[in-house]
């Protein structure tokens, strides 16, 4: 800003800035209409811009009132509005407006509500608009929600009424520009070393891994790390909603779903996609996350040589991923019965990974557990690593870690034969 505005001005009331402020906005919003500046330059041409309506207006604010200004006035027309900071702090993983009131974030595991307000939902709406509109996607009464992704990866979801009854809501997942290594998964206490140096063992042995946990658990964050254990030599597939990972590797193929557009035509779902990588021949298969039918698509090709695959699904235990992943089978639309459902999934996984989100706000993985069979109708499931809690510390951190049964997974053979002879040090002294 490279006018010197006067230091002895006096500060205006926040009703006289919320006018001029809005005053600024239409005029540069009338000048935006006749000329669209370049598409690389915008920010930098808006503010120009709008130093020059400015000075015309002949307006004399003290500097950090004019500069605080002039930042929401190029956050409303050249970003997001009053979350555009939220966007721009690396330590926020997620925002969510429920209304024009309340805007709350998730910082470093814990919910927190913010000081942002909107104008009112009309604004939110503005906001949603600019948003869905670069896609070709709009909201309205008889669409009332949509998924997106903005030009910086982050996902996001809107929702308006009437179906939300108390005003417009935004919920962002933000596009992590770096996924976290391995050692600071150890260091965050997700994994110890000890379970990361068993989870590459598995991985460089090709069992096939699915890894579960509950909302915003770290599935993802984890899946990046485990699929870092994969071979520079191998052809890798991945298939995501909003392609998220963050593979060094050369050979990877990253594939991403896409939305039907507003007629309901031109989408291409996860399902069609795991049908479509069995021809391009994988040595890995990645799925971001299994929801649908897709399910089953994944387990057959597990079970027809395209071993070593991974993906995530959302469940509360590892049970529970079992379970999920049979009703997600049955999704898929073919009249199987459930007992060929079950001796899929025993044959095709190997070992469930499952994370959690405690409620302290870290992220832990909680249990190491080897799908070891069927035993009658029922698939087995047997912990080689499990989290135990020791206690709570005064800031109510939970505190423990995850500890080795001392049972050796059925599966040791597989690892032994990829060069990785792990014994007492890994499993526990007293392993059978």
């Amino acid at each position: 800003m490279s006018a010197n505005p006067n230091p002895s001005a006096e500060p205006i009331s926040a009703q006289e800035m919320a006018k001029l402020k809005a005053e600024l906005i239409r005029s540069l919003a009338n000048q935006l209409e006749m000329n669209t500046p370049q598409a690389e330059k915008y920010r930098e041409t808006l503010a120009v811009w709008l130093e020059q309506t400015y000075l015309r207006m002949g307006v004399n604010l003290p500097i950090n009132q004019r500069n605080r200004m002039f930042r929401e006035i190029i956050n409303e027309l050249a970003g997001f509005g009053p979350i555009q900071p939220l966007l721009e702090d690396d330590e926020i993983n997620e925002i969510m407006v429920n209304g024009p009131e309340l805007v709350f974030v998730e910082r470093k595991g814990k919910l927190i509500e913010t000081n942002i307000r909107f104008e009112d939902d009309d604004h939110i709406r503005r906001i949603i608009d600019r948003m869905l509109s670069p896609l070709g996607r709009r909201v309205d009464s008889d669409h009332p929600a949509a998924d997106a992704r903005l030009p910086d990866g982050s996902r996001v979801n809107v929702v308006i009424p009437p179906v939300s009854h108390r005003g417009s809501c935004i919920t962002i997942r933000k596009f992590l520009k770096n996924m976290l290594t391995i050692e600071q998964v150890i260091e965050y206490k997700t994994l110890t070393d000890k379970m990361a140096k068993f989870l590459e063992a598995c991985v460089r042995a090709r069992l096939n891994i699915l890894i579960s946990g509950n909302t915003s658990s770290g599935k993802t964050t984890l899946l990046n790390v485990v699929a870092g254990f994969i071979p520079d030599t191998e052809r890798i597939i991945t298939i995501e909603d909003a392609a998220e990972l963050q593979l060094s590797q050369k050979h990877v193929v990253s594939l991403e779903t896409k939305t039907p557009n507003t007629d309901g035509k031109g989408g291409v779902e996860t399902r069609d996609l795991v049908r479509n990588v069995l021809r391009m021949r994988p040595d890995r298969i990645i799925v971001g996350e299994v929801r649908s039918g897709e399910a089953l698509d994944m387990l057959q090709a597990m079970n027809t040589g395209h071993d070593g695959s991974l993906t995530t699904l959302h469940a509360n235990s590892p049970r529970d991923a079992i379970s999920r992943l049979e009703t997600m089978a049955m999704m898929a639309g073919f009249d199987i019965p459930m007992i060929a459902i079950r001796r899929q999934i025993a044959s095709a996984i190997d070992l469930i990974v499952h994370l959690e989100r405690l409620q302290d706000g870290t992220r832990r993985t909680v249990n190491i557990t080897e799908v070891a069979g069927m035993e009658g109708d029922v698939v087995t499931l047997t912990d080689v690593f499990k989290f135990d809690q020791t206690g709570t510390g005064p800031d109510g951190a939970i505190q423990g870690e995850l500890v080795p049964t001392g049972i050796r997974p059925l599966f040791t053979p597989k690892l032994e034969v990829a060069g990785y002879k792990l014994g007492g040090d890994i499993f526990g002294a007293g392993y059978h």
